[in-house]
């Protein structure tokens, strides 16, 4: 994780790449065009990004590291590369699930 992670040009190569995998594999496998599939699972990977970004978030309790107007609830690391594998994983695991159980091809 700590290697995908460590920039933001691998971790935006890495969701992309796994984001290309799931819709190739759903077009191949279960009928969905290119456009649908792609459309699908964005519309999934964003709704599943908003569960994802409170996990394991800690507020800043240093007073040192406080800025002016800054919200004491913000994470203090919001680790927001590592969030978006995180998303694209579990997006890629419901994506698959979602077009095997319902009937969408052609979508």
């Amino acid at each position: 994780m700590r290697t995908l992670t460590a920039s933001t040009a691998r971790t935006l190569g890495a969701v992309a790449m796994l984001g290309a995998v799931t819709v190739a594999v759903a077009v191949g496998l279960f009928g969905l065009s290119i456009v649908g599939g792609v459309a699908l699972y964005f519309v999934i990977w964003w709704t599943l990004l908003f569960a994802v970004l409170p996990l394991r978030n800690q507020a800043e309790t240093d007073p040192d590291r406080m800025v002016p107007g800054q919200d004491p609830g913000a994470p203090a690391t919001p680790r927001l590369r590592e969030k978006a594998i995180w998303t694209s994983l579990v997006a890629s695991l419901v994506f698959v699930v979602t077009v095997a159980v319902l009937p969408l091809a052609g979508l």
